[in-house]
Formats: structure tokens, sequence, C-alpha cells
């Protein structure tokens, strides 16, 4: 396996296109909050593939050729397998405000290779670690960010509900702290 991080550059926005982030889900996560601290358990569900929107090429221009912000893509044999966009938060956290793994490039390691690019970029800044969102049904990339070390600090069971597609999705928010 030869995966390639690149910087994105206004010739690689095409590339962050053809991603495919879309994902199998047929479980979802089941919340629990005592004293403070969210746990969870996996429970099946109707088994469905979620698909997001295009990424806005004006919102990947934004990332282009500024310090305040990272955009990396990975490529794996030469073609676009992944895509990282980074921001500080309001909080002083680095908040990856999207990352996604092309569904033909899963399992290589390259969700981690996007972590790790956003850890060092965090850390470059003296930022205290790494926040970000994400689905309860997306149970696989949960139990990655577990795996890697983030820790379910929150979730917010009205932050979909006026979007009919998503009105059953609860948010939950990852932190890494270095």
């Amino acid at each position: 396996m030869a995966v390639v991080l690149k910087q994105l550059t206004t010739e690689l926005v095409d590339d962050a296109d053809v991603i495919d982030g879309s994902f199998q889900v047929d479980s979802c996560l089941v919340l629990s909050a005592v004293n403070g601290n969210v746990d969870f358990s996996i429970a099946p569900t109707e088994p469905r593939i979620k698909t997001y929107e295009r990424d806005d090429q004006d919102d990947l221009a934004s990332y282009i050729e500024t310090d305040s912000k990272l955009a990396m893509i990975a490529y794996e044999k030469e073609k676009p397998a992944g895509l990282l966009l980074v921001s500080e938060n309001w909080n002083g956290y680095a908040l990856i405000d999207n990352i996604k793994v092309d569904i033909h490039h899963r399992k290589a390691g390259i969700g981690r290779m996007l972590i790790d690019a956003a850890a060092g970029w965090a850390k470059t800044r003296g930022l205290p670690g790494i926040m970000l969102e994400t689905q309860d049904n997306n149970v696989n990339a949960c139990l990655f960010y577990q795996r890697y070390g983030f820790i379910l600090r929150g979730f917010d069971t009205g932050i979909y509900s006026a979007i009919p597609a998503t009105r059953h999705e609860t948010a939950l928010f990852w932190y890494l702290t270095f």
C-alpha cells in the first residue's frame, strides 16, 4: 500500500469530490450519561446506506493557502482515497470539520494517517486537542475514534430534528486531549 497525503490545492479540489464517504448503517449507539460520563452500547437497526451531500467547492477553497486551516487529501495508488478538513474551534480545540475515507479504501490505515495529520497540525499550533462530531449511526467511525483514543464527551438529540432525512440521528461529540 502506497498512501500519500497531499495538502489541498486548487488543482486537487476536483479529487476531493470523487471520494465516496458513504457507509453501511446496520446498527447505532445507544447512549447513556451518568455523573458526566457518556457511555454507549450498540444495537442493530434496519440496514441502509448513508450518503452525504457533495462538498461545496467554495467551502473547500477556504482551506487553500491559509495557515488557519488544514486540508489534506490521501491518495492510494494515485487515486483519491481520503479527505481531512481541520480548523480551530471557538473553544480552542482543533475541530475536524470533515474526515472521510473512500468506501473502497477503508481498513488501509488512511483514517489513522488523517487523524495523525490533524493531531500534528493541532500540536504545532499549541492546541490542547482535537474534537469532532459524528452521528450515532456511524458506528464503525465511532469505534475507530474510540480505538484512536478519543473520548465521547457529549451528544445532542435535537441538532438534526428539523431535517427529515436525519431527524432520528443523534450528534456525538468526540474529544482527543493531548
